[in-house]
């Protein structure tokens, strides 16, 4: 999401860098090539104007052009906009403050992933709030929908309203609120029918459902990756029933991103979360500050320890570091390793998390970035017996074509992971038999094999 932006502005402020003292002519040049940017982005024209405008007024004042760094201030300024854009500092959470059960309207267009989203709010709320939340589908038009939410109900653990053939979207929605009262419930979540198009119908439908459940939250489901045309379904359905908030979904595939940052200004509705991916649990809090840092190449290191914290196992990764530190590290303990990394999502998207990381993303190139060699090593050591992943040593010639058979892979494969499970190996090892104190005399070279710069001959730098 938003690398294009990123790499165009992260071009502007290296080129606003280079200059050391800036004129008023600089910093108008460098705005024309942030305008031209964001509109290359899908950012809607308007978004664009406001935007570059508040930046200009305050770029060409005296605290900028006679700072010390004129180049960061401008950047600093860039960075509070993009905030305002996107909806202003920290995130918007759902409103759940209202009588129990609450009410969350989902509406939208058909394929935006409403349904899905649905359960994906579901999902958080019982694991994270620990609600009790009942799902029921009100879209009577698309054959099986409602069994569709039923299923995902069903996958998340939550119940879902039981299905009564006959009933209009309001007569659904009054027997939703019913059994919420009855059964106790925290909140309920009443999932919609969607169009293919904007139309009267579809309108007309969500005003009377509203009108009969007073929703606490009306949350529009748009997909990020259609760009303008989910700013002005927001803006539709926002100017006909009103929205508290949007929810934007493939947020992992737009690499522009202007729907994102026109959203706010167009309809006055904060996005509240984003679903990047098809898994249940692929679903995070929108935090404005957070993803300007992102575009401008800041990184987003909170984004990345909450990111760990929700999905990483951290007996397992506690487990695997005293292994590794006794130099006891095995075939499966490796294995393990690979899925925790896995968990946290492409090496791409934790690369975008970490400050500075853009242009080298840029220069190693998607190919090196994806976690297909991860999958690999993960596909070869499940063709291996348990004893050859405890004691890789004992794999010779014809174990390893068993292997590769196993796998799908060549020998050659093979081989390459045994070299570098041997090197990650001795390095644990030279580690434990250094400790923490030879490895400050020595520095890091005293980790490395025997040819790379491994030992006291190394030319290794040690601490200072």
């Amino acid at each position: 999401m938003f690398e294009a932006l990123s790499g165009r502005l992260s071009g502007v402020f290296d080129g606003l860098a280079k200059r050391g003292a800036l004129s008023e002519a600089d910093v108008l040049e460098a705005m024309r090539e942030v305008r031209l940017a964001m509109l290359d982005a899908d950012v809607a024209l308007p978004v664009v104007k406001d935007f570059v405008n508040k930046v200009k007024e305050r770029a060409v004042g005296a605290e900028v052009l006679d700072s010390i760094s004129p180049g960061q201030a401008v950047a600093k300024i860039v960075n509070d906009a993009l905030i305002d854009a996107l909806g202003g500092a920290g995130a918007v959470p759902l409103n759940l403050n209202a009588a129990a059960p609450v009410p969350v309207l989902m509406v939208g267009l058909q394929g935006s992933g409403k349904t899905t989203t649905s359960g994906k709010i579901a999902l958080r709320l019982k694991t994270r709030e620990r609600k009790k939340v009942l799902l029921a589908s009100l879209d009577t038009q698309r054959p099986a929908a409602q069994l569709q939410l039923a299923q995902l109900a069903e996958q998340v653990g939550v119940p879902s309203l039981p299905i009564v053939a006959g009933q209009t979207p309001v007569d659904i929605a009054h027997r939703a609120m019913d059994t919420g009262r009855r059964e106790g419930f925290d909140v309920v979540i009443l999932d919609t029918a969607g169009r293919l198009s904007i139309d009267e119908a579809l309108m007309e439908e969500v005003r009377q459902v509203r009108a009969a459940t007073q929703p606490a939250e009306t949350l529009l489901v748009v997909d990020a990756m259609t760009g303008q045309d989910a700013v002005n379904t927001a803006k539709a359905f926002d100017e006909a029933v009103g929205v508290t908030g949007v929810v934007m979904t493939r947020m992992d595939g737009d690499a522009r991103g202007g729907a994102a940052l026109s959203m706010k200004a167009i309809t006055g509705a904060p996005i509240k979360l984003t679903g990047s991916g098809e898994k249940l649990d692929a679903l995070e809090e929108f935090h404005p500050e957070r993803v300007a840092g992102r575009i401008l190449g800041l990184g987003d290191i909170a984004g990345l320890v909450e990111k760990a914290a929700d999905t990483l196992d951290h007996e397992e990764g506690e487990r695997l570091a005293k292994k590794m530190m006794a130099g006891k590290f095995d075939l499966d303990d490796y294995a393990s390793q690979i899925r925790q990394i896995n968990k946290l999502g492409s090496i791409s998207g934790i690369m975008g998390m970490l400050p500075g990381m853009g242009k080298l993303k840029e220069a190693m190139g998607d190919k090196e970035l994806d976690t297909s060699i991860l999958k690999k090593h993960q596909a070869i050591i499940s063709s291996m017996t348990k004893g050859e992943r405890k004691n890789p040593a004992i794999i010779k010639a014809s174990r390893k074509k068993r292997i590769a058979a196993g796998s799908g892979t060549t020998v050659q494969e093979v081989n390459k992971l045994l070299k570098q499970f041997d090197m990650m190996s001795d390095m644990m090892k030279r580690f434990n038999k250094l400790g923490v104190k030879g490895l400050m005399r020595q520095g890091m070279s005293a980790l490395m094999p025997k040819g790379m710069g491994g030992g006291p001959s190394g030319g290794g730098r040690p601490f200072r």
